[in-house]
């Protein structure tokens, strides 16, 4: 008699991992249409889910000047003044329903809240003003605090470091960082970069005034969700004088939705 039995396979669609990949850049300008074109480029090089981009320069009367093939939803905060405005673009390929969009009238953050992939995500771009910024995010952060959620994730340029190992003097950080960094504490904040890359000495900005390399464009994720987060890296970028940040996320809940099938091995009838 031939042997019955079932075998455990797992089907082609269940070793495919979705994934969302988020690029963040302090661009520092995109008046000039050939560095435009340049940003265009650099971004479908590297091919994100989502692009967060931070000093742009653009006041809400350059909307037209924002475009990027492929990338048709485009959230902006912008002030009246050519020095800040922070956006989130949206790849075509990724189906992501736009719920909230919260900004300021400065163009200091933008946030927006929606499904993708049927998953709750909360997307919050910041740029910091160059004085007081440690200050800023941590008020900004517990005004927020409310739409803190799991899936929440906080980028962009904070204009500060983050630790002693995120500039090349080695001073130890601020009493205002240390207050920053509880605030990220008490809301079950992390930074996503120092998690993968605990003693990594990398840099992000190079300043020629003082003449030294920090880390302050900073990715921070909910504690919650670590086992999410794949690999982050710091990308090399020449069109400004900051290195780009690249994030990639599997999707928890796609990955129990492609669990594994049974059927009956035929082998054993």
């Amino acid at each position: 008699m031939k042997k019955q039995g079932i075998q455990a396979t797992t089907s082609t669609m269940s070793r495919i991992v979705p994934q969302i990949s988020i690029l963040t850049l302090n661009v520092n300008g995109l008046n000039a249409p050939l560095k435009r074109y340049r940003m265009e480029e650099w971004i479908i090089i590297h091919q994100p889910s989502i692009c967060r981009l931070q000093e742009t320069h653009l006041t809400h009367k350059d909307s037209d000047k924002l475009k990027v093939k492929g990338w048709k939803k485009i959230f902006r905060a912008n002030g009246h003044q050519k020095w800040s405005e922070v956006a989130i673009l949206i790849s075509d390929k990724r189906d992501f329903n736009v719920t909230t969009v919260k900004k300021d009238n400065e163009g200091h953050y933008i946030m927006i809240k929606g499904l993708v992939q049927q998953e709750n995500i909360t997307i919050l771009n910041i740029y910091a003003p160059n004085t007081g910024a440690s200050k800023f995010i941590k008020q900004l952060l517990l005004a927020q605090r409310n739409e803190i959620e799991g899936n929440t994730m906080i980028v962009g340029d904070f204009n500060t470091p983050l630790t002693a190992l995120d500039k090349s003097s080695r001073q130890k950080v601020s009493k205002e960082t240390i207050d920053l960094n509880y605030t990220l504490e008490q809301v079950n904040l992390t930074d996503i970069y120092r998690r993968f890359h605990l003693t990594t000495i990398d840099y992000t900005f190079y300043s020629t005034v003082h003449r030294t390399f920090s880390k302050i464009d900073h990715k921070i994720g909910h504690k919650i969700s670590l086992n999410k987060f794949k690999k982050i890296e710091i990308i090399l970028c020449t069109l400004s004088g900051h290195s780009g940040i690249k994030l990639e996320i599997n999707s928890e809940r796609n990955l129990q939705n492609h669990a594994n099938t049974w059927k009956l091995n035929n082998l054993l009838l």
